[in-house]
């Protein structure tokens, strides 16, 4: 399946047509991934094409879709019943794309005063990024820690996609989910490896 194409009236075979949005956001929120993930494939292509009308760029589309569907179910305790899901889901997906063109115009600003050497002082020196000045075994050791530390059904996701470099189909079919599903578990898989990775820079243990 190619996930950078729009996939017109798409869903997932073993999707309920009777599944409202009402039951399957009320059943996410008691810890129900698979409700979230029937939400995903019902709703994506909508999500998918008012972004990219936004932004005009597939990549940036996919990626803002993505977002989109992380920042909701982070988030269902916020929902409100008053307004439809999918009202919701375009809310946020509108604040993203005006949060990406604030940032993009921040960062062409910054690039620009740091071409006149405004910036050195940040890039020189004791103001180096941690990151890249860890020696290579620090970062492996790092990393390692962090994905001990991972819920094994996160853990699961990194080992198959980013290390044993999985296709997607594979792992769908393995978790009986969609492309889409799976895509989506080993994006919130590596949100939580970046949330564990960030404390241990600082720990020399």
């Amino acid at each position: 399946m190619d996930w950078s194409m729009p996939l017109t009236g798409w869903m997932d075979p073993k999707m309920s047509a009777g599944d409202s949005d009402e039951s399957l956001v009320e059943r996410s929120r008691h810890g129900d991934l698979g409700a979230f993930e029937q939400l995903f494939d019902k709703h994506r292509l909508m999500v998918y094409r008012f972004v990219y009308q936004m932004v005009r760029n597939r990549d940036d589309a996919d990626d803002l879709t993505m977002e989109v569907f992380v920042r909701a179910h982070q988030n269902l305790d916020k929902y409100r019943d008053e307004a439809k899901f999918t009202t919701w889901l375009l809310r946020i997906a509108s604040n993203l794309v005006t949060d990406r063109a604030r940032m993009s115009t921040r960062r062409t600003n910054l690039e620009q005063k740091e071409a006149g050497g405004a910036l050195t002082w940040m890039t020189v020196g004791e103001h180096e990024d941690p990151v890249q000045n860890l020696e290579g075994d620090r970062r492996i050791q790092v990393l390692k820690k962090a994905l001990m530390a991972l819920p094994e059904h996160h853990r699961a996701m990194i080992v198959l996609r980013d290390i044993e470099e999985r296709e997607y189909q594979e792992i769908a079919s393995m978790y009986n989910c969609s492309v889409g599903g799976a895509k989506l578990r080993v994006l919130r898989a590596r949100r939580a490896l970046r949330d564990r990775v960030i404390p241990l820079l600082g720990d020399p243990a």
